[in-house]
C-alpha cells in the first residue's frame, strides 16, 4: 500500500509553471495534473518534478 508523501500543504501551494493554475494529485502512477492546461508533471521517490521540459500533456 502506498501513502501519499506529498503533503496536503505543499499540495495547496504547488501550481503549474505553465499556467499557475491548480494541480491535482493522482496516486497511479503518482503525478500531478493541471486542472486547466492538462499538464502531466511526474512525481519520483516523492518529489514532484515540477520543470515544463518533463511534463506530458493528456487530454
Amino acid at each position: 500500500m502506498h501513502f501519499v508523501m506529498i503533503a496536503k500543504d505543499l499540495l495547496q501551494i504547488l501550481v503549474c509553471p505553465a499556467c499557475k493554475q491548480a494541480l491535482e494529485y493522482r496516486e497511479n502512477p503518482e503525478c500531478l495534473k493541471c486542472k486547466q492546461c492538462h499538464r502531466v508533471y511526474p512525481v519520483k521517490d516523492d518529489i514532484p518534478i515540477m520543470l515544463v521540459d518533463e511534463a506530458t500533456i493528456e487530454p
